[in-house]
């Protein structure tokens, strides 16, 4: 049995994930088998977005899966680019400190 497992996803085909949260995990690692135990929902990916994008593997997912919801395209597109302007030197104090 592993320990830790905070989660585990399995993205459908269909862009469902079922989506399993503190599941106990065996494997027979020889059998390349892993056995998930836990309560399951089944969830749609966007909800799940974008807390597992770091388990994605945008080149296997089916086409028909928006990664990002067009909401959220407008919403990048609206930001604020502009980095603000620096309110002082921070150079003059490092100078006056000792090693």
């Amino acid at each position: 049995a592993f320990n830790g497992i905070e989660e585990v996803n399995m993205i459908k085909d269909d862009g469902n994930v079922i989506h399993f949260l503190n599941p106990k995990v065996q494997a027979s690692l020889a059998a390349n088998t892993f056995a998930v135990q836990g309560h399951a929902e089944v969830k749609a990916l966007s909800d799940l977005l974008p807390g597992i994008y770091n388990q994605l593997d945008l080149s296997n997912l089916p086409t028909k899966i928006p990664v990002v919801p067009p909401t959220d395209i407008t919403a990048l597109d609206d930001a604020d680019d502009e980095v603000p302007d620096l309110v002082e030197n921070f150079d003059v104090p490092s100078k006056n400190e000792t090693v």
